[in-house]
């Protein structure tokens, strides 16, 4: 497994651990800590678990928002822990990460291979219903501004 996406299995696992134990941010380091040496002994990207895990809960709120607005069909708390903190990462990987580092297809591919492994049996195709629709929105945004004609 690519250490990456091994790093990114242990941010899902951390943050549903968090979101589980009522999101008490007392606990996260201990958390992260502990995932990273039961799941992740040697792995070398493990400040990149720390900054995807403290990224998410830094932009929760923003994030959530974000999953209401492309899922209005389903309430954040009734969508699945495990669903609902992959939407997480995903949307901060999407908006928030360096686009060079992580293209958005690949924040999506990540986040669907995540709901795929740790999620139910629908989880992938919600997961990628959700973060196309955010995709293609922000698609539409980025080709709108480079349209506006300049005053000159």
């Amino acid at each position: 497994m690519a250490s990456r996406h091994l790093a990114r299995s242990i941010a899902i696992q951390s943050l549903y651990e968090w979101d589980f134990k009522n999101c008490n941010d007392n606990l996260l380091p201990q958390i992260i800590e502990r995932n990273l040496d039961q799941f992740g002994p040697g792995l070398k990207e493990k400040e990149f678990v720390s900054s995807l895990v403290n990224g998410v809960i830094n932009h929760r709120r923003q994030l959530d928002n974000i999953i209401e607005k492309a899922a209005p069909m389903w309430p954040i708390d009734q969508i699945d822990m495990i669903d609902r903190n992959v939407l997480r990462l995903g949307l901060y990987e999407l908006i928030f990460e360096n686009k060079e580092e992580v293209p958005p297809k690949v924040a999506i591919n990540e986040a669907i291979e995540l709901a795929k492994s740790f999620g139910g049996e629908s989880s992938g195709k919600f997961i990628n219903g959700v973060l196309g629709t955010v995709y293609r929105e922000m698609e539409k945004k980025e080709n709108s501004k480079s349209q506006i004609p300049n005053d000159k």
